[in-house]
Order: C-alpha cells, then structure tokens, then sequence
C-alpha cells in the first residue's frame, strides 16, 4: 500500500513538472511573468485530465515536501517550477495568427459582451481550438459561451495577438470583431431572473447592531407574555413620585 501510494505522489509529482515546466498551454494555462500560477488553476488543469480528478490540495502538499520538493518554487497562494522549457513573449505581437480564435465567456456576461466587447486587466485568453477554449471557458461557467474573435480586421484595426504555444493572449477585443450566439430577449430575461436569485438583500440596519426577533426567541413565555410586568417594588417608587410633585 505504501509503495503504491509512492508511486502516485511520482507520477503527480511529474506530471506538475509537464504542466508548470514544459507545456501549460496544452492544459489552458498561462503563467504570469515569473512562471507561477495559483494553486486553484494547476487543480482545474489537473482536474480535467483522465485519472486526476482526486487531485487535492493536500495531494500537491505531499509533493512539496517529498524528494522532488527541489523541483519548486511556491509564494502565497501560486507554484511554479524551477527550470522552464517555455517563453512567453509579450513583447512581440504575433504576425499571423489563425484567421478565427475562440474564447468561452460566462452567460451572464454575454449579453454585455456582444455590446462592449471583451476586455482584461492582464491579458484575455484565446484558442484556434473550439475545445480548449471551452475547457477553459468551463473553469468559470459550466455552460459558458463560445464566441468567435475575427483576428485579421481586428488586427487592422490595431490590436496586438501574442502567441503562448497553442493559445494567443490579447488585452481587449472591440464587439465589432466577436461573432456569437445572438442575445435574444429569453437569454436577458434569464440573466436578470438569475441576478435576482442572487442578489443579497440589503440590510435594514447599520453595521454593527442587530435585531431582536421575538419569534425566533427560544424562551416561548417571552414571545407569549410580551413586555415584563413591572413588580410591586416598581408600583411603589411610581406612586411616591406622583404624591412628591
């Protein structure tokens, strides 16, 4: 039992090294400029291969503190191996990229999409494979939508293309270059009815207080009886009040 438990902390161990070190592309991952990416985005990629989907992060863990713990580097929250087989160039736009990318958007988010287009605070990821751009897509929405990017007039109009292995990475996308599924009034109406679901209610006090529900108080003779009764001791001092003035 040992020994087999061994060999799956190897192969995991191995495969991390495939991923972070020598093709992450293939897995739909783009590390940031020093090579890291967080924990959770190694766990989608491993999540979706055959065979590892039991893969958490306490797996990762005993990894690190195996014999190939040398193999990484961690900070925070993100991992990323020592000795990498791959470049990312931002620097050099790419000079002819497929004709058609695809990128895979959330559903509540397409209808403003189609209007606005796309934009990123780092970079949107891109695929010429419908697949990959839905595996990616599906990180963040089980049923997200596939859209069509239209490089070259998008290119005419000056937007840069970086290639990272079999994906392409851009910093926005205008409307008039994306090619989707139409938004139809049912798709608006069920956005909005899932808004709604969603939708905290606001709290009618100010931070800090509470309020008391005397239905919800476990003392039933509390609830029953209301305000307490004022005693004798009460009625007395009220009456020696009322002869004083």
């Amino acid at each position: 039992m040992q020994k087999k438990h061994q060999i799956k902390v190897e192969n995991l161990s191995r495969l991390m090294v495939y991923i972070l070190g020598h093709r992450p592309d293939e897995f739909g991952l783009v590390p940031d400029s020093s090579g890291f990416v967080t924990y959770k985005e190694l766990l989608w990629a491993l999540h979706e291969e055959p065979g590892w989907g039991y893969v958490r992060l306490g797996h990762i863990n005993e990894v690190l503190l195996g014999k190939d713990r040398p193999f990484f580097e961690t900070a925070g929250d993100r991992i990323k191996v020592i000795e990498r087989r791959w470049h990312l160039n931002l620097e050099t736009p790419a000079l002819s990229p497929p004709k058609v990318l695809y990128t895979a958007i959330r559903r509540r988010a397409h209808p403003h999409v189609m209007e606005r287009g796309l934009k990123a605070d780092g970079y949107l990821v891109l695929s010429s494979d419908q697949d990959m751009a839905l595996r990616i897509g599906r990180r963040r929405d089980r049923k997200p939508v596939l859209l069509e990017v239209m490089s070259e007039p998008a290119m005419e109009q000056g937007i840069l293309f970086y290639a990272f292995g079999h994906l392409f990475l851009a910093s926005e996308i205008p409307a008039s270059f994306i090619s989707g599924p139409p938004v139809t009034q049912e798709i608006r109406e069920a956005i909005e009815t899932a808004k709604k679901k969603i939708k905290p209610k606001p709290p009618d006090f100010a931070p800090g207080t509470f309020t008391l529900d005397m239905d919800r108080d476990p003392d039933r003779s509390r609830r029953t009886q209301g305000k307490k009764r004022r005693g004798w001791k009460e009625d007395a001092r009220k009456e020696r009040r009322r002869k004083h003035r």
